[in-house]
């Protein structure tokens, strides 16, 4: 049994195609300037901060010690960060850590683990 569209009695012909191609690369392109998403991110050693620049043009700075994964990492280690190809997190491949940018953004800066444990730690 094969699964195609015309299997489903849908028929979709070259130019409807393109044009839902065309209305998706429309919101995407509008998305990616209101939605979290990070063009850049760097570590700042002088602050000790993961400073994130967003499509929007804000940028939030992250204390690296609210960061699971990142927290006791080395400058040298934290200066590794990259974003996502959509913008959508933060990787270290080299602490085998990603943080969401959304996340972030909502003041959640790992686990719901790591969260009990942040909280617990400012009482």
């Amino acid at each position: 049994m094969t699964n195609n569209s015309a299997d489903l009695g849908m028929e979709l012909d070259n130019n409807d195609l393109d044009q839902a191609i065309d209305k998706a690369r429309q919101v995407a392109k509008l998305n990616k300037n209101w939605e979290p998403r990070a063009k850049a991110a760097s570590y700042d050693p002088d602050t000790h901060k993961i400073i994130i620049y967003l499509h929007s043009g804000a940028i939030f700075h992250l204390p690296v010690e609210l960061g699971e994964g990142i927290a006791t990492a080395s400058p040298a280690e934290l200066s590794t960060v990259e974003v996502t190809p959509l913008g959508d997190g933060l990787h270290w491949e080299s602490l085998d850590a990603d943080l969401s940018v959304a996340g972030l953004l909502a003041g959640r800066f790992g686990s719901r683990a790591w969260m009990e444990r942040l909280v617990q730690g400012q009482q």
